[in-house]
């Protein structure tokens, strides 16, 4: 489809207005985390890394960081092996349901996160607590799990729905068994789409607040939940900058990885 100069211009004048919105605060979040004011006066009278320095001796920032870190690998974990094997189940059998187990896993990205939260909270206060069972890590990572399961699997599932399954018929006709089908031909073909799965999960779990909120039991705060309840604390405004900052280059790169990934397993599928 061939465009006018004027559509064209008008086209790129958008896009760039577009990304500005998007990126213009991020960029400010960083200048502000250089800002020597602890008021973030604009402009700044200079840069400096003091706030940098005092984010890294915060015990509770720290602490955050770890706990954020340890759900995130908890809910990673999780969701690649369900997202995996309901994956598998989709894509390579055939059976009655296979359309509604489709929806169901995806509908918890597409609830708002307050929705899922309120659910989860009931839930674990309903069946948890009579176990003795309180609300916690546990908890956290079990409410992270269910819409990181959903990037594993649409990213498997569009994988498989990819890949033939000649290799794998041919390695049986060899006399390969299951397991070894599964690890010699199946799992190098979706290898790359896991780890973009896992890099997606890992970053979406580290980013979430409001499931958090309402599965994190006291005690328990991860970095975005400790970033939203000093964002109101004055004195610890140089040092939110600071840590947003982190926050924010902390998920580029899982984020590019996964990018670089897919496209990576897009490239392959059509050798």
């Amino acid at each position: 489809m061939q465009l006018s100069r004027r559509a064209r211009i008008a086209l790129r004048v958008a896009a760039g207005l577009g990304f500005a919105v998007i990126y213009v605060p991020l960029l400010l979040v960083l200048v502000n985390s250089l800002n020597p004011d602890r008021s973030a006066s604009w402009p700044p009278r200079g840069l400096t890394l003091h706030w940098w320095a005092a984010a890294w001796r915060s015990s509770g920032a720290r602490a955050a960081l770890w706990v954020s870190v340890k759900a995130g690998l908890g809910a990673t974990a999780i969701a690649l092996v369900l997202g995996t094997l309901i994956a598998f189940a989709v894509a390579r059998h055939r059976f009655f349901g296979r359309g509604a187990v489709s929806f169901v896993v995806v509908l918890p990205i597409a609830l708002p996160g307050i929705v899922t939260g309120i659910a989860l909270n009931s839930a674990f206060s309903t069946v948890l607590a009579p176990l003795g069972v309180g609300l916690g890590l546990f908890t956290v990572v079990v409410g992270h799990a269910t819409f990181c399961v959903v990037v594993v699997f649409n990213n498997v599932v569009a994988r498989l729905r990819r890949t033939t399954t000649s290799y794998e018929e041919a390695a049986t006709d060899l006399g390969a068994h299951t397991f070894r089908v599964f690890a010699d031909v199946t799992f190098p073909l979706v290898r790359s789409a896991l780890l973009a799965g896992a890099l997606l999960s890992f970053a979406l779990s580290f980013d979430e607040i409001v499931v958090t909120t309402f599965t994190a039991g006291p005690g328990v705060e991860t970095l975005p939940v400790w970033i939203f309840g000093n964002m109101t604390r004055p004195r610890q405004a140089p040092v939110v900058n600071v840590v947003a900052a982190v926050l924010v280059l902390l998920s580029v790169l899982p984020i590019y990885l996964a990018q670089r990934l897919s496209s990576d397993t897009a490239t392959t599928s059509r050798v």
